[in-house]
């Protein structure tokens, strides 16, 4: 909206348009930048008002409630020393000096937090001209000192107060603190300074904040169902995978786990083929020389395992694209071998913090279903088109939905304008025709290109970013690439980036999370159990079972000498897509008694009509059951 009057703070007009709700007006934009609510307006000034639902809106409540936490813990600890506290995707924390306290603390700290909020501050921005300035108002944290020795010699620094609380900020916050209604305390970890294992030990809390109290017991409630389909939990209760001491975050996939594995992998292979891709492999370890022509020995390196053999240095590959390259060199193209598709389904290794490590979601090794895409410029719109074809229809046959963001040029980067501006207008030309709404990221693509995200959507509404899809003008450039034109003279190709799973390991935990272990019965590691109900039926049940497994595998059979009653709860628990009870009446009629892990029952069933029910129900990939 346009302000129509001079002179009027943010505070102002959204009293006037009655945007007083807690939840509504969080953060104010002038012009198109985040400012603070008693910015005074003038007339003719663009004004938006933005609210908690919008993740803009929800970073400055967050960011405003680590303040509140840490003026709370310098009225309880006043020997504590604040130093960063930002807000993340699930709320905020606050890294401390000097304190130690335990989950058993937070009542009292969250009380006083709430004295804080009662005393409804309005954050006032506090600034100093200089960092000599700055740094006599923090005279006493060494490590605000740092941080402020490490900004940018640009002129005045900037903090926020309310009331006898003052913390290092670049703001915006929200226009008063009594938009808080629910603030709680999560738990409480260490942290490095920094993230330097080799600097201080800090103690880290972590919080989260709503504008209604409503919000608050849904998000609790959230968490408790997120808690039960946690992949860690039902990876071990499945029987999927584990880890070993000795290769602390690379996955041991186990034999159930490797049958949802391999059915991905078989997928993936049989759209890809379809869709006109070729496939390669190619070695997990590299000479330097390889990592020195893609930038990764200059950029990357502190993630990357190195060695050294025979007097040569090595490194085992964090990314599949440069060995890619050379299969492109090696050979000569034509422009009537473009567009290529390659794919690869790529074992890499990168080095994450011991700290960082979250089951299979974040691992140091994992495989990416990696593709790179040689092609022309005149290619970029169909081939953007065939990738998010292909995507769409993964992840429409798991059930996530999924939405798209397209990140455009960053400040730092390579290429001309002229590249750039083509290879934006062909990937927003392709976002335009595929007809689903995305959003735009102004200078958040890579260095190299810009790229579009996807996005998925789980059961629980949660989202991960999965797919990508990148344009790159640096890869092909440093190792130079060329195809030969239909004008005879050599050309540079034009390369896509992308993946669809992402990291195979990561979409598996998705995977069994979104469907809170029970997998669709063309994925599912125990579709089918036999349920003898005597020592006399087991016979009967291994020739169902030699019948079964020409139709489904695996087929397994319960020979325990467990009940009836047991044997059922216990594959319910196993998460066993079909059990069969076998006994007297089966044995004499021939037909089927089959009850569904949800305890649909189904009596006196010929076993053709069965067989072509699962024979069915695995062609079409139906989600059900």
């Amino acid at each position: 909206m346009r302000n129509q009057e001079e002179g009027i703070t943010g505070f102002d007009l959204a009293a006037k348009l009655h945007l007083t709700d807690p939840d509504r007006a969080v953060l104010i934009k002038i012009n198109g930048e985040e400012k603070d609510f008693t910015t005074p307006l003038r007339e003719g000034d663009e004004v938006e008002f933005v609210d908690f639902d919008d993740p803009r809106g929800k970073y400055t409540f967050w960011h405003t409630s680590a303040h509140i936490l840490a003026q709370a813990i310098l009225r309880l600890y006043s020997n504590a020393k604040p130093t960063i506290g930002p807000p993340i995707e699930t709320g905020f924390y606050y890294d401390f000096a000097d304190l130690s306290i335990s989950e058993n603390d937070f009542p009292v700290i969250e009380a006083e937090m709430e004295k804080v909020i009662k005393e409804n501050y309005q954050p006032s921005r506090v600034v100093y001209k200089d960092k000599r300035e700055a740094k006599n108002a923090f005279v006493n944290n060494p490590f605000k000192l740092e941080l402020i020795d490490s900004l940018e010699d640009a002129g005045e620094i900037s903090s926020y107060a309310q009331g006898e609380f003052v913390d290092l900020c670049r703001g915006p916050h929200i226009g008063n603190l009594g938009k808080v209604k629910a603030i709680k305390l999560m738990k409480t970890s260490a942290a490095y300074w920094r993230g330097d294992n080799t600097r201080e030990m800090l103690t880290r809390i972590y919080g989260v904040s709503f504008p209604d109290r409503k919000m608050l017991k849904e998000y609790l409630n959230f968490l408790e169902e997120a808690k039960k389909r946690d992949h860690r939990i039902l990876g071990n209760k499945l029987d999927l995978f584990t880890f070993f001491d000795a290769a602390p975050g690379m996955p041991v996939i186990k034999p159930h786990g490797m049958i949802i594995w391999n059915r991905l992998l078989d997928f993936w292979r049989e759209l890809h083929r379809k869709a006109g891709y070729i496939e390669i492999k190619t070695p997990t370890m590299l000479d330097k020389s390889l990592w020195v022509t893609s930038g990764h020995w200059e950029n990357y390196r502190e993630n990357m395992y190195t060695l050294e053999l025979e007097k040569a240095e090595y490194a085992i590959k964090p990314m599949n694209c440069p060995a890619c390259m050379l299969l492109f060199k090696s050979t000569t193209h034509s422009y009537r071998d473009l567009p290529l598709r390659i794919g690869e389904i790529g074992h890499v290794h990168r080095h994450e913090l011991s700290g960082s490590l979250n089951g299979l979601l974040r691992v140091r090794a994992f495989h990416q279903d990696d593709a790179h895409i040689f092609m022309k410029p005149s290619d970029i719109r169909e081939e953007i088109l065939g990738v998010l074809r292909l995507a769409e229809t993964v992840y429409n046959t798991f059930g996530l939905d999924y939405h798209l963001e397209l990140s455009t040029r960053p400040a730092k980067s390579v290429g001309t304008d002229a590249d750039w501006e083509m290879t934006t207008r062909g990937l927003q030309s392709a976002l335009d025709e595929w007809g689903k709404e995305y959003r735009i990221n102004p200078g958040d693509g890579a260095f190299y290109g810009p790229k579009i995200d996807l996005h998925v959507k789980d059961a629980l509404g949660r989202t991960w970013q999965c797919g990508t899809i990148q344009l790159d003008m640096s890869l092909p450039e440093r190792f130079d690439l060329e195809y030969t034109g239909d004008d005879s003279k050599p050309h540079r190709p034009i390369m896509i980036h992308r993946v669809i799973f992402g990291s195979i390991e990561r979409f598996f935990a998705i995977l069994v999370e979104h469907f809170s272990g029970r997998f669709p019965l063309w994925l599912s590691p125990r579709p089918v159990r036999l349920i003898p109900v005597a020592d006399r039926h087991i016979d009967y049940a291994r020739s169902l079972k030699e019948k079964f497994l020409a139709v489904i595998d695996p087929v397994e059979i319960d020979e325990s000498h467990e009940s009836v009653s047991k044997k059922i709860r216990n594959a319910q628990n196993d998460q066993v897509n079909y059990m069969l009870t076998v006994g007297d009446d089966e044995l004499s009629s021939g037909h089927l008694s089959v009850r569904t892990r949800n305890n649909v029952q189904m009596r006196d069933l010929k076993p053709e009509i069965f067989l072509e029910n699962l024979h069915q129900e695995i062609i079409s990939k139906a989600l059900h059951a």
